[in-house]
């Protein structure tokens, strides 16, 4: 499937590198990748028209720190992005480095956590994973942070621009080793949120309509609480216009949970799928382009493996380049930023080795494609939101990333591979707070930025 294509990282430092989140970082409406560099700089990586270069400043490289999380998400309601990273310096409890939180109000980066009214906010227990939410559907998001032997927390700003954990308030502030979240409209339609944890059983907050949420995994059967949770992902894995749900088990069997009845969830992972492994992240995308999504599975000091759907059933195919027998993959994600149709898989490595990013895509093909941009009413990606394809022969279905694949974000865009038949009836998108849009017939092989329908 994948061909290597690393020789367009033009900034490539060999480092340990963990999570990554995709964003228009300097706000020209393009995306970014943002790498959390562990034992080196932050990276922001941006492509130049030859390659991807490093266009991070010295406060967003914040060199010295221990980076492992980030996500993005638009937090104030200006338009743009804030980018979460989370630092980790030890394995459970009390950290040392807090987190940083990156705001852009005057012409330049802040560190929100910084700032002397929000210091007593600042995140000081070892975390895993950071993801956006918007829990009230007002288009602005809190980010929720999966912390480890410590309350996960959920911050957002209130009308005097102050820093809350308001985890409690919502009901979030649970403790465990929280390892990978997940927000989208899974059992509601609000975003709930999806937790995957470590010697303890997973979380599933169902969000209440209200702000409040209600913790229900066992009850929707994905509770999980013998394994040890890692990479994370929310598809349609059986086109029934449902998301389910697949995640990685640490050297534990994988799961796929189909959502049948709406709420509850049953593990089909077949077999090939359900081998353990060391696995980090997990990645649900159509890398080339035919109409439906793969599963990438990232793990670390054992071969990478994909797999497809195919006749009715998902099975393991070909890796091509990107089965790294030898990598140390800590992360990964997946975007367009060269903005030719076609998604970039980068993955990232780390802990167990020092050893630089690796960028794979697919063969070049005559597919066809669409790619859905939804924005808030202030302008920004609406994360969170859902987009339905209808084309001629089936329904497709995505959810603008939120946070996932533990540890990283994919980028805001809803992609969608129309194989050889490029006809679409009809789009449909679906914002946080409920309201809706519907596009007809739309061109293929164009991005297309939706902005809210009040707007």
């Amino acid at each position: 499937m994948f061909t290597n294509k690393s020789k367009f990282l033009l900034d490539n430092p060999t480092q340990m590198n963990y999570g990554i989140a995709v964003t228009d970082v300097d706000g020209d409406g393009s995306f970014e990748l943002f790498v959390a560099g562990f034992n080196g700089p932050n990276l922001v990586l941006k492509y130049n028209g030859e390659g991807f270069v490093n266009i991070a400043d010295e406060t967003l490289a914040d060199v010295g720190r221990r980076a492992i999380a980030v996500a993005a998400g638009d937090m104030d309601g200006d338009g743009r992005e804030e980018i979460y990273v989370l630092n980790t310096d030890t394995f459970a409890g009390r950290k040392q480095f807090g987190d940083r939180l990156f705001d852009y109000p005057k012409g330049k980066w802040v560190d929100l956590f910084s700032l002397p009214k929000n210091r007593d906010a600042l995140n000081l227990t070892a975390g895993r994973s950071v993801i956006c939410v918007d829990r009230k559907g007002t288009g602005q998001y809190g980010f929720f942070v999966a912390n480890y032997g410590g309350p996960m927390r959920l911050y957002e700003l209130n009308d005097q621009g102050r820093l809350l954990d308001v985890a409690a308030e919502a009901g979030l502030d649970l403790t465990t080793g929280g390892r990978s979240l997940i927000s989208l409209p899974l059992v509601s339609n609000h975003m709930d949120i999806f937790a995957v944890n470590e010697h303890g059983r997973n979380f599933l907050f169902r969000n209440q309509g209200d702000g409040t949420f209600k913790e229900i995994a066992e009850i929707a059967g994905i509770d999980d609480p013998d394994e040890n949770g890692r990479g994370l992902v929310a598809l349609d894995a059986d086109g029934d216009g449902r998301f389910d749900l697949v995640y990685g088990n640490w050297l534990g069997p994988h799961r796929m949970y189909l959502q049948g009845v709406p709420g509850h969830f049953k593990d089909v992972a077949p077999p090939d799928m359900a081998i353990p492994s060391p696995i980090r992240t997990v990645i649900a995308a159509d890398f080339d382009n035919d109409g439906y999504e793969e599963l990438f599975f990232n793990n670390i000091g054992e071969p990478n493996r994909l797999f497809a759907y195919r006749d009715g059933t998902w099975k393991a195919i070909d890796t091509g380049d990107a089965w790294e027998p030898d990598g140390a993959g800590t992360g990964a994600a997946v975007g367009d930023l060269d903005e030719d149709g076609r998604l970039e898989l980068f993955i990232t490595h780390g802990e167990a080795a020092v050893q630089p990013i690796s960028l794979y895509t697919s063969p070049e093909n005559n597919n066809a494609w669409l790619r859905v941009l939804p924005l808030t009413e202030r302008g920004a990606p609406a994360r969170g939101a859902s987009v339905t394809l209808v084309g001629e022969e089936r329904t497709q279905k995505r959810v603008i990333d939120a946070g996932s694949g533990y540890l990283c974000q994919m980028e805001p865009v809803a992609h969608f591979g129309l194989g050889e038949n490029p006809v679409i009836k009809q789009i449909e998108i679906c914002w946080s707070d409920g309201a809706r849009i519907k596009i007809s017939s739309p061109k293929a092989n164009q991005l297309i930025r939706v902005p809210h329908p009040s707007t």
